[in-house]
């Protein structure tokens, strides 16, 4: 079927006609209506001008002229919205945002997961403990962590909570951004408070005095201050996985006369997600943001093409991204005829690396990790290949905490397996802490 007719066919609703996959059921059809009723109602999470900006800023880092930095955690929780915890995300991200655009000296287009990764895909639908099996844990958009039957089945009414979250985790990180949080004359105020324990501490503060003195040098020239310096775009991102939650917040703006899903500025199509004929496929297609969609492994190059033909068939630049996540050992054998493919298809497209999902494993002991020195050898293949290919990477997604959790091994401190149980806090997968962060934002600076 030709992409622009089915296109031409699409509701918001639409996508319930499709197959649908890590979505469980509502058994209170009554209370689910009632709720989506409620959330339609309320006022949009982000704004339609935030998401043709972000998405111009995407067409930048697609033609080299910009750099996505795309981080947070692997599954928000409300008891995780605090003020704290926002702060850590922000300053970790503006902290890299900085070292990365001195290294590159490109501009660099910070999305947060947050305010809204409250969902998380699942390998298995139940989980099974002494005998008893119930449905597995989706996130708190869908149901609850404790281990009961009434706390596991999926509650509509988490979804009015996930939105509230949302509201007021974008509200603060506005309000901290235009108060000049992000000013990057106090770049000294963003460190965290274990930044002088960190082996890349000296590093890191020469970067800033190096910036600092730039700052100061330009001003004194120029004798008027960079006001362009004392605020910074920053957007929200999350994988679009609770379709009902997306679709109560979609709007069709008569002044744009397109449909916007105004939960967030960037969705993400997961790689468990992304079957062509599937819900998840169906309802973004239809929506103006700028989507991406998450590869792996699994995925071959002519369904990429497929994909690239129904999610932006006219082909608008910074409408799709492409996130591979292929692990360290299988990049080099299939990312490049990834890229040849989508190529000849003539298909536009940011290409963005996540160099985490790949490269998780369980040891022996039953926790999940991440090796850093394999998400740093992932990284570096995904720059030399698309260069080989005579294109750019395009940005990075990343897993990461401001926090000093040890979940991944390795990193300036060494982490070892044995050091994963001090302070291992993820309920889903492992994420890089302040310190492999920042390290992971040097080495791509260092690419400049």
């Amino acid at each position: 079927m030709d992409a622009h007719a089915t296109l031409s066919a699409w509701t918001p609703d639409s996508w319930q006609a499709r197959k649908l996959s890590q979505m469980p059921d509502y058994p209170d059809a009554g209370a689910l209506a009632a709720t989506l009723a409620e959330l339609a109602r309320l006022p949009p999470l982000v704004t339609s001008w935030e998401v043709e900006l972000l998405k111009a800023r995407l067409a930048l880092a697609q033609q080299g002229r910009a750099f996505v930095l795309q981080g947070g955690d692997c599954a928000e929780t409300f008891a995780d919205c605090t003020s704290d915890n926002v702060v850590q995300k922000l300053k970790i991200l503006l902290q890299m945002s900085v070292v990365i655009a001195t290294g590159l000296k490109r501009p660099v287009v910070r999305v947060g997961r947050i305010a809204g990764q409250y969902a998380k895909p699942r390998s298995a639908d139940t989980e099974t403990r002494d005998g008893l099996s119930l449905p597995c844990y989706r996130g708190d958009l869908f149901n609850r962590a404790a281990f009961t039957p009434e706390d596991r089945i999926a509650d509509p009414a988490l979804m009015l909570r996930g939105y509230e979250r949302a509201a007021l985790t974008l509200n603060f990180v506005r309000g901290l951004i235009d108060g000049g949080f992000a000013d990057i004359h106090q770049l000294e105020s963003w460190d965290l408070d274990f930044v002088s324990h960190s082996p890349m501490a000296d590093r890191y503060r020469q970067l800033v005095r190096r910036v600092s003195d730039a700052l100061a040098f330009f001003e004194s020239v120029t004798g008027q201050k960079l006001d362009a310096a004392r605020r910074i775009d920053f957007y929200a991102s999350h994988e679009g996985l609770n379709l009902h939650y997306e679709q109560a917040q979609t709007r069709f703006l008569k002044h744009r006369g397109r449909w916007y899903d105004l939960t967030t500025h960037y969705p993400w199509i997961g790689a468990r997600t992304a079957a062509l004929d599937g819900a998840h496929v169906e309802f973004f297609r239809g929506v103006a943001n700028p989507v991406s969609v998450k590869i792996g492994p699994a995925t071959t190059p002519d369904e990429l093409c497929r994909l690239a033909a129904v999610l932006n068939p006219g082909n608008e630049p910074g409408r799709l991204s492409f996130i591979h996540r292929l692990g360290a050992q299988r990049i080099g054998q299939l990312l490049p005829p990834m890229i040849r493919a989508v190529r000849e298809a003539g298909a536009s497209v940011l290409w963005i690396c996540d160099p985490m999902h790949g490269n998780t494993e369980v040891l022996d002991s039953g926790i999940k990790t991440r090796r850093f020195e394999r998400i740093l050898e992932e990284l570096e293949a995904a720059f030399r290949i698309h260069a080989e290919a005579g294109g750019q990477l395009g940005g990075v997604h990343l897993e990461l905490t401001g926090d000093h959790v040890t979940e991944c091994i390795g990193g300036a401190r060494g982490l070892a397996e044995e050091d994963l149980h001090r302070a291992y806090r993820s309920q889903v997968d492992p994420r890089l802490n302040y310190e492999q962060a920042l390290e992971v934002a040097m080495r791509i600076a260092d690419r400049g």
